[in-house]
């Protein structure tokens, strides 16, 4: 039977009773609470009913022995368990002679009884935590006395005095602290870290989660008083009770300077590692406790790439043991307990990292890169390389243009020692992929990214814009923010002319220019390094509306022309591969009947004659002469008819491939650098 009255009105969650002096907000495990109800003594069972529990007989009813003692008013006790509206309390002992059970021998130590108590006769006992924090503090201060030089650092403020000590009994309790450490004398430093995250900023404190950035220091002996020179005290009101012991303030925050910055970052994400691999280690042996297991190697065990929560550590745990059972013909136990090894907890957690980076999204990773909401609208551009699937195998033709780009792009990225001597060998920082339309040039850039194995960022126009004035500088100075921290990068810009077009025109808006003038500046200016591994890839149609100062920063300018009779012959092998052809079709002299057709204009032709078959299997079937469903073979006939449907997409000796060539002539590679006027 439960020990409280039964005649209430209506059962209450634990915590949520609210009166004079009594719990307001939770009851947890280990909190001191005191009994405020009625004196109570059961005499006619001797038994505290807990509640109905699985067995392997079906379910049971769990009593604890009460050995007729009462509950008295004031008991105070600590919180074992809370179920709803009831909280199971461990009641301290009683020193009461009278009420000690006489059959108990003398010599036998008093147990402490647990009761089933309603959330309704608890209240909090603050005074019962503040005492303890007090006595754990004395016990600090006394082994200062005996232990010196020493330093003492308490990791966060909050954590021991804001959470530990109730704020009713707080100023109490800082006074009898104060007036221990004015006792202490001799070479003692007491330090005590607390964590300032700053608000209203859209930039977040990066490393104040990690290590201390406000440090408090206090009574210091004479040798370190040169410490405080120049101090100010910076306390707020919610930090008055803490700053009356420790009133010297330093602030320490993360280095600015990149090199140092970078240090900084590899110290903290060491410590990082070893924070997580030592929570990792004390979860695994908190389950291997209670399940009465064992293993004699777990400090050696690599828990890297995971963050182990109690549920998946009893995953592991439970895969581990089964692994360990199947593979084991005499498994090794002593003292009735299985000694599991350490390469089964390993095999587990490796079980554990695949099912996670199955379910880890990669735009996850990125936009905990991103440290504002300019860079998180970049996050969506990232092409990762193996959702594009074009390599270039896969390019008919352009054999020079991918030698270019696999010396240009490629070898840097993967043979990076190569270009760490000197000043001259330098990755390349812009490439500039122009021609007339159809050629490739697009489709270049996506087996780029996949060949190189690079993170790829594509953008447009329409992703450094915004309507709001001034957005469109932030914009671009998070991209290259961005691309920094996802170094080596290649960021695409399809269609650059659009975007860095010539600057001065009649109707060019002030919002666009100072988007196009923080775009060079953040790309190649007074603040770029040298060591930056952003790769700027361009591809236009009309390289000649490009600005003079973007020309300057493309210094690699590759032509992409229309392909000659032989090139046409491999793209059409490359687009015609998979089709049913007849078995002596003549990819030559089609090559020949296609003169001035593009890449795309071959695929659309491909296309077109491709549909001759199914057209004619129509008209058979209307007519009611077909005799079977299926599809003859491409003959050569089925491409020349097409080709009057569809035809090539830019004439030979139009106005804009004779300024392609003019530009090319004089800007691009392979060109004789003559200068000629543009025009008709």
């Amino acid at each position: 039977q439960n020990l409280t009255d039964e005649t209430g009105t209506s059962s209450q969650a634990a915590g949520s009773v609210e009166s004079s002096g009594k719990i307001v907000g939770s009851l947890k495990r280990g909190d001191r609470v005191k009994y405020i109800g009625p004196t109570i003594r059961v005499e006619a069972d001797n038994r505290l009913k807990l509640g109905k529990i699985p067995t392997s007989d079906g379910s049971t009813t769990a009593f604890t022995a009460i050995r007729q003692r009462s509950l008295s008013s004031g008991q105070q006790g600590e919180v074992y368990e809370v179920n709803g509206d009831r909280a199971a309390v461990i009641v301290d002992a009683s020193e009461d002679k009278d009420e000690q059970n006489t059959d108990k021998s003398k010599n036998e130590a008093v147990k402490p009884s647990i009761y089933l108590i309603h959330v309704k006769d608890l209240e909090l006992d603050p005074g019962a935590q503040a005492e303890d924090c007090y006595i754990a503090m004395k016990a600090l201060c006394e082994v200062l006395q005996s232990q010196q030089p020493l330093i003492v650092y308490f990791p966060d403020s909050s954590q021991w005095l804001s959470r530990a000590v109730p704020k009713s009994n707080r100023a109490d309790f800082v006074q009898k602290v104060q007036e221990l450490f004015n006792q202490l004398s001799g070479p003692v430093v007491l330090i005590c870290g607390q964590n300032k995250v700053e608000t209203g900023s859209k930039e977040k404190e990066k490393f104040t989660m990690i290590l201390p950035n406000l440090g408090r220091l206090a009574k210091l002996p004479l040798s370190l008083k040169r410490l405080t020179e120049g101090l100010k005290d910076t306390k707020k009101p919610e930090d008055a009770k803490i700053s009356a012991l420790f009133s010297n303030v330093f602030s320490i925050n993360p280095p600015k300077e990149d090199d140092l910055l970078k240090t900084f970052n590899k110290q903290v994400e060491d410590d990082r590692i070893i924070v997580i691999s030592r929570s990792n280690l004390n979860e695994l042996h908190k389950v291997l406790e209670e399940n009465e297991l064992m293993c004699m190697d777990l400090l050696h065990v690599n828990t890297d790439g995971v963050i182990l929560t109690k549920q998946k550590a009893e995953k592991v745990v439970g895969w581990a043991k089964n692994h360990y059972l199947a593979t084991c013909l005499l498994p090794n136990i002593k003292g009735d307990r299985l000694y599991i090894p350490r390469e089964s907890l390993e095999i587990a957690l490796s079980r554990l990292r695949h099912q996670e980076s199955l379910s880890k999204k990669p735009s996850q990773n990125l936009k905990n890169l991103a440290k504002d909401d300019y860079e998180n609208n970049f996050v969506s551009a990232v092409v990762p390389a193996d959702e594009i699937g074009v390599r270039f195998d896969d390019i008919g033709a352009l054999e020079d243009v991918k030698k270019a780009l696999n010396e240009l792009v490629i070898l840097p990225m993967r043979r990076p020692e190569l270009f760490a001597h000197g000043n001259l060998l330098r990755p390349c920082k812009g490439i500039l992929l122009f021609g007339p339309p159809g050629t490739g040039k697009t489709l270049l850039a996506k087996a780029l990214a996949t060949e190189a194995g690079a993170n790829f960022i594509s953008i447009t126009g329409s992703t450094l814009t915004s309507k709001w004035f001034g957005d469109a500088e932030k914009l671009t100075k998070a991209l290259f923010s961005f691309a920094s921290k996802l170094a080596p990068v290649i960021i695409f810009v399809d269609e650059i002319d659009s975007l860095l077009g010539a600057r001065g025109g009649a109707f060019e808006h002030e919002a666009t220019r100072r988007m196009r003038n923080e775009f060079m500046a953040a790309w190649d200016g007074l603040r770029t390094k040298d060591s930056q591994r952003i790769l700027i890839l361009g591809a236009t149609n009309r390289p000649f509306d490009l600005d003079d100062a973007v020309i300057r920063r493309l210094p690699r300018r590759i032509y992409v022309d229309l392909p000659d009779a032989k090139n046409r012959e491999k793209i059409l092998r490359i687009f015609l591969a998979k089709e049913k052809l007849e078995s002596d079709f003549l990819y030559d002299k089609l090559a020949k009947e296609t003169d001035g057709y593009s890449g795309s204009d071959l695929k659309n032709l491909c296309i077109a004659a491709a549909y001759r078959p199914v057209q004619e299997l129509l008209e058979s079937e209307k007519a009611g002469r077909s005799e079977s469903a299926l599809l003859r073979p491409l003959n050569l006939d089925d491409f020349i008819q097409a080709k009057s449907k569809v035809g090539p997409s830019v004439a030979y000796d139009a106005t804009s491939m004779n300024e392609l060539r003019k530009w090319n002539e004089q800007y691009g590679e392979g060109g004789s650098r003559r200068k000629s006027p543009f025009g008709f």
